[in-house]
Protein backbone atom coordinates (compact mmCIF):
# COMPACT_ATOMS: atom_id res chain seq x y z
CA UNK A 1 0.00 0.00 0.00
CA UNK A 2 1.42 3.36 -1.21
CA UNK A 3 1.57 6.19 1.31
CA UNK A 4 -1.38 8.29 -0.72
CA UNK A 5 -3.44 5.35 0.00
CA UNK A 6 -2.22 5.16 3.79
CA UNK A 7 -2.82 8.81 4.64
CA UNK A 8 -6.24 8.35 2.72
CA UNK A 9 -7.55 5.29 5.11
CA UNK A 10 -5.71 7.60 8.22
CA UNK A 11 -7.85 10.12 7.28
CA UNK A 12 -11.10 8.37 6.86
CA UNK A 13 -10.44 6.86 9.95
CA UNK A 14 -10.35 10.43 12.17
CA UNK A 15 -13.45 11.32 10.22
CA UNK A 16 -15.29 8.33 11.28
CA UNK A 17 -14.08 8.82 14.88
CA UNK A 18 -15.20 12.07 15.12
CA UNK A 19 -18.31 11.71 13.60
CA UNK A 20 -19.03 9.13 16.36
CA UNK A 21 -17.86 11.82 18.99
CA UNK A 22 -20.38 14.08 17.86
CA UNK A 23 -22.92 11.36 18.02
CA UNK A 24 -22.21 10.32 20.77
CA UNK A 25 -22.01 14.09 22.17
CA UNK A 26 -25.07 15.26 20.56
CA UNK A 27 -26.84 12.41 22.29
CA UNK A 28 -25.87 13.79 25.68
CA UNK A 29 -23.31 10.32 26.01
CA UNK A 30 -20.55 12.59 26.98
CA UNK A 31 -19.89 15.56 28.99
CA UNK A 32 -17.45 16.93 30.28
CA UNK A 33 -19.54 18.11 33.70
CA UNK A 34 -21.40 16.22 35.99
CA UNK A 35 -21.70 18.31 39.06
CA UNK A 36 -23.71 16.08 41.71
CA UNK A 37 -26.91 17.14 43.83
CA UNK A 38 -24.10 16.51 46.56
CA UNK A 39 -21.76 19.36 45.63
CA UNK A 40 -24.93 21.39 43.69
CA UNK A 41 -28.12 20.52 45.55
CA UNK A 42 -30.43 23.29 42.90
CA UNK A 43 -30.21 22.67 39.38
CA UNK A 44 -32.01 23.13 36.50
CA UNK A 45 -32.74 23.85 33.02
CA UNK A 46 -32.80 26.90 30.71
CA UNK A 47 -35.51 26.26 27.70
CA UNK A 48 -36.67 28.01 24.27
CA UNK A 49 -39.04 26.55 21.95
CA UNK A 50 -36.35 24.81 20.49
CA UNK A 51 -37.22 22.21 23.10
CA UNK A 52 -40.56 21.74 21.63
CA UNK A 53 -43.51 20.28 23.19
CA UNK A 54 -41.74 19.74 26.91
CA UNK A 55 -43.61 17.78 29.52
CA UNK A 56 -43.30 19.91 32.31
CA UNK A 57 -45.03 17.33 34.66
CA UNK A 58 -42.46 14.57 34.28
CA UNK A 59 -39.41 17.48 34.45
CA UNK A 60 -41.24 18.24 37.77
CA UNK A 61 -40.69 14.65 39.12
CA UNK A 62 -37.13 14.95 38.96
CA UNK A 63 -34.29 16.23 41.29
CA UNK A 64 -32.11 17.85 39.11
CA UNK A 65 -35.13 20.11 37.43
CA UNK A 66 -35.54 22.70 41.08
CA UNK A 67 -36.17 25.21 38.10
CA UNK A 68 -36.46 26.57 34.51
CA UNK A 69 -35.36 29.78 32.95
CA UNK A 70 -37.46 30.07 29.63
CA UNK A 71 -36.80 32.24 26.44
CA UNK A 72 -39.43 34.82 26.07
CA UNK A 73 -37.70 37.25 23.84
CA UNK A 74 -34.82 38.74 21.87
CA UNK A 75 -34.11 41.61 20.13
CA UNK A 76 -36.64 44.70 19.16
CA UNK A 77 -39.53 41.96 18.07
CA UNK A 78 -38.52 38.44 18.47
CA UNK A 79 -41.29 36.69 21.01
CA UNK A 80 -40.66 32.92 21.15
CA UNK A 81 -43.87 30.64 20.28
CA UNK A 82 -43.46 28.82 23.25
CA UNK A 83 -43.56 31.09 25.62
CA UNK A 84 -46.33 31.99 27.44
CA UNK A 85 -47.25 27.88 27.45
CA UNK A 86 -43.45 27.13 28.69
CA UNK A 87 -44.13 29.62 31.63
CA UNK A 88 -48.02 28.43 32.14
CA UNK A 89 -46.98 24.62 32.42
CA UNK A 90 -43.75 25.09 34.18
CA UNK A 91 -45.81 27.19 37.42
CA UNK A 92 -48.57 24.00 37.03
CA UNK A 93 -45.97 21.57 37.53
CA UNK A 94 -44.48 23.54 40.75
CA UNK A 95 -41.24 24.27 39.00
CA UNK A 96 -39.46 27.64 39.57
CA UNK A 97 -39.19 29.80 37.00
CA UNK A 98 -37.40 32.81 34.91
CA UNK A 99 -37.91 34.35 31.97
CA UNK A 100 -35.01 35.46 29.74
CA UNK A 101 -33.92 38.28 26.94
CA UNK A 102 -31.46 37.39 24.15
CA UNK A 103 -29.85 41.06 23.93
CA UNK A 104 -28.69 41.87 20.43
CA UNK A 105 -26.16 44.19 19.53
CA UNK A 106 -27.88 46.06 16.65
CA UNK A 107 -31.16 46.73 18.15
CA UNK A 108 -31.27 50.01 20.81
CA UNK A 109 -31.33 48.91 24.50
CA UNK A 110 -35.00 50.55 25.19
CA UNK A 111 -36.62 49.16 22.01
CA UNK A 112 -35.33 45.47 23.54
CA UNK A 113 -36.62 46.44 26.76
CA UNK A 114 -39.71 47.19 25.47
CA UNK A 115 -40.25 43.77 24.19
CA UNK A 116 -39.49 42.57 27.36
CA UNK A 117 -42.00 44.47 29.31
CA UNK A 118 -44.88 43.61 26.62
CA UNK A 119 -44.60 40.19 26.60
CA UNK A 120 -43.33 39.17 30.33
CA UNK A 121 -45.95 39.05 33.21
CA UNK A 122 -44.71 40.36 36.45
CA UNK A 123 -45.57 37.44 39.09
CA UNK A 124 -44.40 36.71 42.38
CA UNK A 125 -42.18 34.19 43.07
CA UNK A 126 -40.38 34.37 39.92
CA UNK A 127 -36.30 34.95 39.07
CA UNK A 128 -35.48 37.89 38.37
CA UNK A 129 -35.08 38.72 34.28
CA UNK A 130 -32.30 37.16 32.79
CA UNK A 131 -30.48 38.66 29.93
CA UNK A 132 -28.32 36.32 27.09
CA UNK A 133 -25.56 38.26 26.33
CA UNK A 134 -23.23 36.67 23.51
CA UNK A 135 -22.00 36.51 20.10
CA UNK A 136 -23.17 32.93 19.34
CA UNK A 137 -26.33 33.80 17.36
CA UNK A 138 -25.90 37.98 17.37
CA UNK A 139 -25.77 40.03 14.89
CA UNK A 140 -22.26 41.24 13.13
CA UNK A 141 -21.89 44.27 14.91
CA UNK A 142 -19.47 43.92 17.54
CA UNK A 143 -19.78 46.54 20.03
CA UNK A 144 -16.81 48.21 22.06
CA UNK A 145 -17.64 47.71 25.66
CA UNK A 146 -18.45 51.30 26.34
CA UNK A 147 -20.55 50.71 23.24
CA UNK A 148 -22.23 47.31 25.08
CA UNK A 149 -22.56 48.93 28.98
CA UNK A 150 -24.30 52.58 27.24
CA UNK A 151 -26.61 49.62 25.45
CA UNK A 152 -26.85 47.51 28.66
CA UNK A 153 -27.64 50.67 30.95
CA UNK A 154 -30.71 52.30 28.90
CA UNK A 155 -32.06 48.61 29.31
CA UNK A 156 -32.00 48.07 32.57
CA UNK A 157 -33.12 51.82 33.41
CA UNK A 158 -36.39 50.97 30.89
CA UNK A 159 -36.84 47.48 32.67
CA UNK A 160 -36.65 48.35 36.05
CA UNK A 161 -39.64 50.15 36.19
CA UNK A 162 -41.44 46.76 36.29
CA UNK A 163 -38.57 44.75 36.90
CA UNK A 164 -36.48 46.44 39.66
CA UNK A 165 -34.87 43.19 40.71
CA UNK A 166 -31.06 42.86 40.04
CA UNK A 167 -31.21 41.01 36.95
CA UNK A 168 -29.21 37.96 35.50
CA UNK A 169 -27.08 38.53 32.69
CA UNK A 170 -25.95 35.31 31.05
CA UNK A 171 -22.54 35.43 29.35
CA UNK A 172 -19.68 32.76 27.68
CA UNK A 173 -16.66 32.66 29.52
CA UNK A 174 -14.87 34.26 26.44
CA UNK A 175 -17.28 37.10 26.31
CA UNK A 176 -16.52 37.55 30.38
CA UNK A 177 -13.03 38.09 29.82
CA UNK A 178 -13.57 40.27 26.91
CA UNK A 179 -16.40 42.53 28.46
CA UNK A 180 -16.86 42.06 32.13
CA UNK A 181 -13.68 41.64 33.78
CA UNK A 182 -12.61 44.07 35.79
CA UNK A 183 -15.76 46.43 34.28
CA UNK A 184 -18.39 45.28 36.43
CA UNK A 185 -19.06 48.82 37.41
CA UNK A 186 -19.95 50.03 34.14
CA UNK A 187 -22.70 47.41 34.28
CA UNK A 188 -26.09 47.49 36.31
CA UNK A 189 -25.59 45.34 39.69
CA UNK A 190 -26.38 41.51 38.34
CA UNK A 191 -26.02 38.33 38.92
CA UNK A 192 -23.98 36.39 37.01
CA UNK A 193 -24.96 33.40 34.71
CA UNK A 194 -21.95 31.47 33.35
CA UNK A 195 -21.63 29.32 30.16
CA UNK A 196 -18.59 27.27 31.01
CA UNK A 197 -18.68 24.12 29.59
CA UNK A 198 -15.10 22.49 29.38
CA UNK A 199 -14.42 23.25 33.12
CA UNK A 200 -15.74 23.85 36.67
CA UNK A 201 -15.13 27.86 37.31
CA UNK A 202 -13.77 29.00 39.92
CA UNK A 203 -17.05 29.99 42.70
CA UNK A 204 -16.32 31.88 46.34
CA UNK A 205 -19.38 32.57 47.97
CA UNK A 206 -21.52 32.43 44.98
CA UNK A 207 -18.85 35.37 43.14
CA UNK A 208 -18.11 36.02 41.09
CA UNK A 209 -21.07 33.40 39.24
CA UNK A 210 -24.34 32.59 40.93
CA UNK A 211 -25.65 30.37 38.16
CA UNK A 212 -23.15 27.45 35.66
CA UNK A 213 -24.24 26.55 32.39
CA UNK A 214 -22.27 23.34 32.69
CA UNK A 215 -24.25 21.63 29.75
CA UNK A 216 -25.81 21.91 26.18
CA UNK A 217 -26.28 18.48 26.06
CA UNK A 218 -27.94 17.10 28.96
CA UNK A 219 -30.82 14.53 28.35
CA UNK A 220 -33.92 14.57 30.50
CA UNK A 221 -37.04 12.91 30.98
CA UNK A 222 -40.38 15.21 29.24
CA UNK A 223 -37.62 16.68 26.52
CA UNK A 224 -36.79 14.69 22.83
CA UNK A 225 -33.88 15.88 22.42
CA UNK A 226 -31.08 17.93 24.10
CA UNK A 227 -31.00 20.48 26.72
CA UNK A 228 -29.15 23.58 28.77
CA UNK A 229 -27.91 22.44 32.18
CA UNK A 230 -27.49 24.52 35.09
CA UNK A 231 -26.40 24.39 38.40
CA UNK A 232 -26.97 27.28 41.33
CA UNK A 233 -23.93 28.25 43.38
CA UNK A 234 -23.18 25.87 45.98
CA UNK A 235 -23.30 28.36 49.01
CA UNK A 236 -26.92 28.71 47.94
CA UNK A 237 -29.54 25.80 48.95
CA UNK A 238 -32.60 27.09 48.73
CA UNK A 239 -32.56 30.35 46.19
CA UNK A 240 -33.24 32.67 49.53
CA UNK A 241 -29.67 34.68 49.52
CA UNK A 242 -29.90 35.33 45.71
CA UNK A 243 -33.81 35.75 45.15
CA UNK A 244 -35.75 35.40 47.92
CA UNK A 245 -38.48 32.94 46.66
CA UNK A 246 -40.39 30.72 47.81
CA UNK A 247 -39.03 27.31 46.79
CA UNK A 248 -40.45 23.45 46.66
Amino acid sequence: MNRAAKIGIAGIGLLAAAAVLFFAYDRGMIRFNHPSLEDYPIQGIDVSHHQGDIDWQRLAAQPKVRFAIIKATEGGDFRDRKFAENWRRAAEAGIVRGAYHFFTFCRPGRDQAQNVLATVPREPGTLPVAVDIEFHGNCDKVPTVEELANEINAFMDELKTVFPEKPIFYVTQPFYEQYFKGREGLYPDHHLWLRSIAEEPVEEACRPWTIWQFADNGMLDGIEGPVDLNVLCRSDTAFSDLFSIAVR
